[in-house]
């Protein structure tokens, strides 16, 4: 085997010179992730639809690299090519999107509304796909046989095994981003373009906060490594996905559970 075949420890997860947008990057797990993709070097976009917030974790963020956000309502279809259009402004390829930006509706069967299928839906599943759609321009000419460009959707263990809450709209979006992921990987993998899904477990965030003080303690207890996700988890994994270490794996769902799902012995 020839030397070139060898890629150094360091340069195994260097993102230096990367360019990454990770939207829903102001809080929670989206915040986890661009930390992590800014440490390794990436220069990266986080985007909400809160103003407040984008300014606030673009100066908390600013510490560990170059990080701009922009604030942007993607349960809309003008508002995701509105933002396409702006993170390309500068540049025409786009080395990685993690779509973190997401919903939770909780509700009893009996009076689930039908808007909370399309709040979630919308922004769960519709929101990924017209942001690889309006992004693969600068995707396609990022990526290359040895290096593609990624795509990191942030699915869910709700997809994978069936939670407790009362998350139907939720679980089915996920399930469906799910496999949206698999469809995307088969079509673009040619195009130098991976695409996987990290499904987390539970992470301690604003989406779960009311679920943890509710169950958090039987939840630890369940999972097999007794405890919640912490930062580098979800930092770590975005990571091997964006890096050289993940760049022949495509169509993956990842769990990042501490074990919970995929050691489930019933729901």
């Amino acid at each position: 085997m020839a030397d070139s075949q060898f890629t150094t420890h360091a340069d195994l997860f260097d993102l230096s010179g990367k360019y990454a947008l990770v939207t829903g990057g102001t809080k929670g797990i989206g915040m986890m992730i661009a930390r992590g993709l800014l440490q390794a070097g990436a220069r990266v976009v986080i985007s909400s639809r809160d103003v407040d917030a984008c300014a606030k974790a673009q100066h908390l963020l600013s510490e560990f690299g170059d990080v701009q956000a922009i604030p942007a309502d993607l349960s809309e279809y003008s508002e995701c090519r509105r933002l396409a259009d702006l993170v390309t402004a500068d540049s025409e390829r786009l080395d990685i999107l993690v779509n973190n930006a997401g919903a939770m509706w909780r509700e009893p069967l009996e009076t689930f509304p039908a808007e909370a299928w399309d709040a979630v839906v919308d922004i769960n599943l519709k929101a990924p796909f017209w942001l690889v759609q309006a992004l693969l321009p600068a995707l396609r000419k990022a990526g290359t046989a040895d290096d593609p460009a990624r795509v990191v959707n942030i699915g869910s263990i709700a997809a994978i095994h069936v939670a407790e809450s009362p998350n139907y709209s939720y679980a089915g979006s996920k399930a469906a981003l799910h496999q949206l992921t698999r469809v995307l990987a088969r079509e673009l993998g040619p195009q130098h373009i991976t695409v996987n899904a990290v499904a987390p477990g539970p992470f301690p965030s604003q989406m779960m906060a009311s679920t943890l003080d509710a169950i958090g303690d039987r939840i630890t207890a369940k999972a097999p490594l007794r405890r919640l996700g912490r930062d580098d988890d979800m930092a770590g994994v975005a990571v091997f996905l964006a890096s050289r270490a993940g760049s022949y794996l495509t169509g993956s769902i990842i769990p990042v559970d501490g074990g919970i799902a995929t050691t489930a012995t019933g729901t």
